[in-house]
């Protein structure tokens, strides 16, 4: 859990290392808490200075943002990547719209992807370029029948509810569900920070510009990686000021929500630069129109290769959970990732 903020005007980007090149010591830390990564050099970044200036001494309380372990999520520790699975139960999900509505096939897919993924994240309103507003009452109505069927079935792994709207995700909590995945960062729904420090539990900040409809008229900023550095600031700030507890902050740089292919390669590049806010980092690339943009995979489904390279991509930049639709696919890459770094048991 963070124990300060970042500083507003700068950045502190780690250079991550593999942990077959070398143990921590005085001088190499655990990249954010993993097992896999260190660190022993950061660029610092200011708004005065575009260029980065490698900083070797850096203070104690920024080493230590960067380098602790974040926080448990619903008992899983974040010392390796997790995945989390998508299941999305709309009609018009860009990726699988209308695969998944019915109880018995929502139940069948979490089956399936709890073999590989570690947390579910069910979603009943599209949020893809372009698409319009659900109804609360019918968002209720896709998602809350379905957690509740997945815990009457058995299943134990922990929930996300991927909403916007704070009577959707209390529906979704009261049927079971764990986390609170919010796209909009809590700007949404007024209400919806008070029930996440209310009910104690982790939520996804997740940076976005505008709404779903317009987002992409947005993706102009004059530097991206500032402006979504800028808004997580603003939204953990709001977070806390909400009451709710650092250590169930999660922070998401958005991919493709409101960002052009240039800004989402941009974001990659630099995605160990948003550790110094001392949180856990997630990243949902999966499928996204930039990766048809640079591969000319013209459909969501034709995209796995390219999510699978984006997923391990974010694991070296020590992400600690990939928001993913093909768990399998991410699941084998990502096995033999670890075993590569010399982690062969992922127990």
């Amino acid at each position: 859990m963070p124990e300060r903020l970042p500083h507003p005007d700068q950045i502190l980007s780690p250079l991550p290392r593999s942990a077959l090149t070398g143990p921590a010591s005085a001088t190499r830390h655990a990249l954010a808490g993993s097992r896999h990564l260190w660190w022993d050099s950061a660029d610092r970044l200011s708004r005065r200075a575009p260029r980065a200036a490698p900083s070797a001494q850096l203070a104690p309380a920024e080493t230590a943002a960067i380098s602790r372990s974040r926080a448990d999520l619903c008992g899983l520790t974040l010392d390796r990547p997790r995945i989390m699975g998508i299941l999305n139960v709309t009609p018009d999900s860009f990726s699988d719209g209308g695969r998944h509505n019915g109880l018995d096939a929502a139940v069948d897919r979490a089956r399936e992807m709890i073999r590989d993924a570690e947390i579910l994240d069910i979603g009943g309103e599209s949020t893809r370029p372009g698409a319009t507003e659900v109804p609360v009452a019918e968002e209720i109505e896709r998602t809350a029948p379905v957690i509740r069927a997945l815990r009457e079935a058995g299943i134990t792994t922990p929930i996300s509810i991927d909403t916007r709207k704070a009577r959707v995700a209390e529906a979704a909590l009261e049927a079971g569900a764990d986390i609170v995945n919010d796209v909009s960062a809590l700007r949404f729904d007024p209400d919806m920070a008070a029930l996440v420090a209310a009910r104690g539990v982790p939520v996804v900040l997740m940076h976005s510009v505008a709404s779903p409809e317009t987002m992409q008229k947005h993706a102009v900023y004059d530097d991206v990686l500032w402006s979504v550095r800028d808004h997580l600031y603003e939204r953990v700030t709001a977070a806390l000021g909400a009451g709710i507890r650092p250590e169930n902050l999660i922070l998401d740089p958005g991919i493709g929500f409101g960002k052009t292919t240039a800004h989402d390669l941009r974001l990659l590049r630099e995605l160990a630069g948003f550790h110094d806010f001392g949180l856990p980092l997630l990243l949902g690339a999966s499928r996204k129109k930039f990766i048809g943009a640079l591969t000319g995979a013209a459909t969501p489904a034709e995209r796995v290769t390219g999510s699978v390279a984006v997923a391990l991509q974010g694991a070296a930049m020590g992400a600690h959970i990939l928001r993913v639709h093909d768990t399998r696919e991410t699941r084998q890459a990502l096995s033999i990732w670890q075993a590569i770094q010399g982690n062969i048991s992922e127990a």
